[in-house]
């Protein structure tokens, strides 16, 4: 009896894990999620804002496992957990802790504290109704805005000291980790104006840039974001200053500005929580819209042109994450995989198209996961294609996590809708040409069958209609064998070697059980139109394994 007490007191000390703790480790150039030791890819779904009190949540769990997701986005709202101030209220965490365990899902909380899309709209009643101790930024007007100051110590150690209660009831009620990352506020920026005009923060505009941020940036100028280093260099290149000397009294400059006191603000927040618990964290950003300038979008977030003043200022956020609601998927990943920073996409459009942008993500860019908002929402057909995508990422977890940071996956996804030329990604001594197709099949087409599997045939309706999205991955199994996952993907080849042509050996359609592959069917004749190309037919997603080989 007195080990079984000495035990659970260990337990709610937390010198005694039931599991690992989740953690972030590098393989190669790609950067895995660890989750009770091993590899973890996020096939997740992020709530709606309001979606994420239990008893609300309760009817959807069951669509979200039946989605084949294993991990859901849910918001932690300050305003709930703090209504008092000083005094903790964490039933909702504790509700959703429970409903997850019982669906086999995992959590990654959002905490909603000092900013929830720019505003501060979940801050506590305490909070709001007292501006003197908890000041507002203010535009040029000296108008009181709804996003608090980041440059106030009271407003950061209030966010702290919640965020961390958080964490440490985490820590007692959640050995087995539940949860295994935590989002640190929610797409942070300034608007309606480049940077905050309160007395304070005009104060440190005029004084001088911090030694560690230029410090930052000298050390990191080979590898800085282009966008950053033009602002930096058109001012002057200066290393030292006050910030309109540094970086110009522009609102490129201002954001630069307000960049670093935001970043610094949320460095406190996170670093309170891991004192408690140290597990993954990070920010996310809402995207720029074609051509807008500071101000005119939630400026001053973790956005691209910005990660390096966030690093400098937030060492303990461990990535920083894009919210991708724009068509243009592929240019955002690139953007925030540059300098190392993993790609993981908390928040994206539940179209038809995140069915493809997902497994772009972990072909191209080895990514953590993927998720897109307000998932307990998603409707047919984009709820059906992103279940079959979810899918095939089950079924390839051993084999992407085994390849991760190798170089042997490529994404397969058009660069834009308008873009028609086929896509050209190379993998060893082979070329792949891949052209898409996002129209339905037709149930014969010149003398070529099509034949839609039971599994997925629910899908080729909705995508009879011109909504079927086109894209997938492709991984390699040795020097000249592969495996395309995905769906509308028309593949021809070339060899790199002189002289040589590509011809297809075999191609195999089939499944993962277990990890290990399942043979369904050949499909040497019509469906590689005699050997002339792979095609993974609209409509359907399936898996392809194909062998290649040289003649003259």
């Amino acid at each position: 009896m007195k080990r079984h007490l000495l035990l659970f007191t260990l337990l709610l000390t937390g010198s005694l894990s039931a599991a690992e703790l989740p953690r972030l480790r590098q393989q190669g150039t790609a950067t895995q999620l660890l989750v009770d030791g091993r590899p973890f890819l996020i096939r997740g779904g992020e709530l709606g804002n309001s979606s994420g009190e239990p008893d609300y949540l309760r009817r959807f769990w069951s669509k979200l496992k039946a989605g084949n997701l294993n991990t859901v986005l849910v918001p932690i709202y300050w305003d709930l957990v703090e209504p008092t101030e000083g005094r903790f209220d964490f039933a909702t965490l504790d509700g959703l802790l429970k409903d997850a365990r019982s669906h086999d899902q995992r959590l990654v909380l959002l905490w909603f504290g000092a900013w929830k899309n720019s505003m501060s709209c979940y801050a506590p009643a305490w909070v709001k109704l007292d501006q003197a101790r908890f000041p507002r930024s203010e535009d040029s007007a000296g108008r009181g805005l709804e996003i608090l100051s980041p440059f106030s110590a009271a407003n950061r150690e209030a966010d702290s000291k919640a965020f961390a209660a958080m964490m440490r009831h985490l820590k007692t009620q959640d050995p087995q980790h539940t949860v295994i990352m935590v989002q640190v506020e929610n797409e942070i920026g300034m608007i309606p104006e480049p940077r905050d005009r309160s007395a304070e923060a005009n104060r440190l505009f005029a004084g001088q840039v911090p030694a560690d941020l230029l410090d930052y940036l000298g050390r990191h100028r080979s590898t800085l974001a282009p966008e950053l280093q033009a602002t930096w260099t058109a001012a002057g290149g200066r290393t030292s200053g006050t910030w309109a000397e540094v970086f110009g009294a522009t609102p490129a400059g201002e954001e630069i500005f307000m960049a670093w006191h935001f970043a610094a603000f949320t460095q406190a927040v996170a670093a309170a929580g891991k004192a408690e618990l140290a597990l993954p964290m990070f920010a996310n950003a809402a995207l720029i819209r074609p051509s807008y300038q500071p101000g005119q979008y939630p400026s001053a977030g973790p956005l691209p042109h910005l990660i390096d003043v966030w690093r400098a200022a937030a060492p303990a956020l461990d990535f920083l994450a894009p919210d991708i609601y724009f068509p243009n998927f592929m240019h955002w990943s690139r953007l925030y995989t540059r300098s190392g920073n993993p790609l993981f996409v908390p928040e994206a459009l539940r179209s038809p198209e995140a069915a493809v942008n997902v497994l772009y993500a972990f072909g191209a860019h080895d990514a953590i996961g993927f998720c897109p908002f307000a998932i307990e929402s998603n409707t047919e057909p984009a709820a059906g294609y992103l279940a079959a995508s979810y899918d095939l990422v089950r079924q390839l977890t051993p084999l992407l996590v085994e390849n991760q940071g190798k170089g042997l996956t490529a994404g397969l996804l058009q660069e834009s809708p308008d873009n028609r030329q086929p896509l050209q990604v190379r993998l060893g001594r082979w070329i792949f040409h891949t052209s898409f197709e996002r129209a339905a099949p037709p149930s014969l087409a010149d003398g070529l069958a099509v034949v839609v599997g039971t599994e997925n045939s629910a899908l080729a309706g909705g995508g009879r209609a011109g909504a079927a999205p086109a894209g997938g991955l492709v991984i390699a199994l040795g020097e000249d064998e592969f495996l395309f996952a995905g769906i509308g993907l028309t593949v021809t080849f070339a060899s790199t070697l002189p002289g040589q042509q590509a011809g297809i050996l075999n191609v195999a359609e089939g499944r993962f059980v277990d990890g290990t592959w399942v043979h369904e069917r050949w499909l040497n004749g019509d469906q590689t139109h005699q050997g002339r190309h792979v095609r993974l037919e609209p409509g359907r997603f399936c898996l392809q394994r194909v062998k290649l080989y040289r003649y003259r």
